[in-house]
């Protein structure tokens, strides 16, 4: 159960929708928030204020979590805070180390927008590096957020990447008694298949068939009741938008890597497009033989 989150903010709206929805798992769960707010050394902060010389950064990041601490503190969720300097690139990940969080939750894009935004480049780093789960949030128009999830996602090729994914929204799918959908996108490009052959097509789909019965069982096995399978072809990021659009998924869980039997796509490779687009938070995980 997740007793600690860590919500990195800088203050813009996706931080705001991240610090709302970590507020609803924390009230759930009875877990305490660390707010963080990472002063980034690499510009200039130190002005002086009639006699004194202070950090402009800190005061503003001071300003930010209280407005946070706040907020949580409305809802009833115990809340720490902490400002430090640094690239919050790495600050971030240096911060999840030492076992004290079990989960990081951020906004999946910052204040500066689209061309020089600061937690959008920081969320690619963090999901990538990360040795804990991270949970992206977007603050998008389209965006919704629900809680408790009610139908969770799991987009899977087969892979070890995919596994460990899977083993996480079977929990958290068993946890909130929520039903599992289990993706395998075929992402079927023509220069690989042969439009006018059938055979390898036929082949394919029974090879993600018994990929999706094999992650069918592990979820059962976890304690999951209703699941879903489904199999579709297309680009893999504009299928799994359109799969959670279309079957109001809350949640989507996936692996920062993946592969397919025929090297056709790596599925962690459009781990980072997903989280930019998809209208629901993204929970993102790593194997555990590839942390740092």
């Amino acid at each position: 159960m997740t007793t600690r989150l860590l919500v990195p903010t800088d203050g813009s709206d996706s931080a705001r929708a991240a610090l709302e929805h970590a507020l609803d798992i924390a009230a759930d769960r009875e877990a305490t928030v660390q707010l963080l707010y990472v002063a980034d050394t690499k510009k200039p902060s130190l002005t002086r204020l009639g006699t004194d010389v202070v950090d402009v950064l800190e005061r503003e990041g001071d300003e930010i979590l209280d407005a946070a601490a706040a907020l949580a503190e409305d809802r009833g969720v115990s809340v720490e805070t902490d400002v430090v300097q640094g690239d919050p690139r790495t600050a971030i990940v240096e911060y999840t180390t030492g076992g004290e969080f079990d989960l990081v939750v951020m906004g999946a894009h910052g204040r500066r927008g689209i061309g020089e935004y600061v937690l959008g480049s920081t969320t690619d780093c963090v999901v990538n590096r990360s040795g804990i789960p991270v949970l992206t949030v977007r603050a998008a128009d389209e965006a919704r957020r629900v809680y408790p999830y009610g139908d969770v996602l799991v987009p899977t090729d087969g892979s070890d990447h995919a596994s460990v994914a899977l083993d996480r929204a079977a929990s958290v799918a068993a946890r909130h008694d929520a039903t599992l959908h289990l993706l395998s996108v075929v992402d079927e490009l023509p220069e690989v298949i042969d439009a006018g052959s059938t055979q390898l097509s036929s082949q394919l789909e029974e090879n993600v068939q018994a990929v999706l019965d094999e992650a069918e069982a592990t979820a059962r096995r976890a304690g999951v009741d209703e699941i879903r399978t489904s199999i579709t072809a297309g680009p893999v990021p504009r299928e799994i938008t359109s799969y959670v659009d279309e079957e109001e998924i809350d949640l989507v869980v996936m692996g920062t890597h993946g592969h397919t039997g025929l090297d056709r796509h790596l599925l962690g490779s459009f781990t980072e497009r997903v989280i930019r687009t998809s209208p629901v938070p993204v929970l993102t995980t790593r194997r555990a033989d590839e942390l740092e």
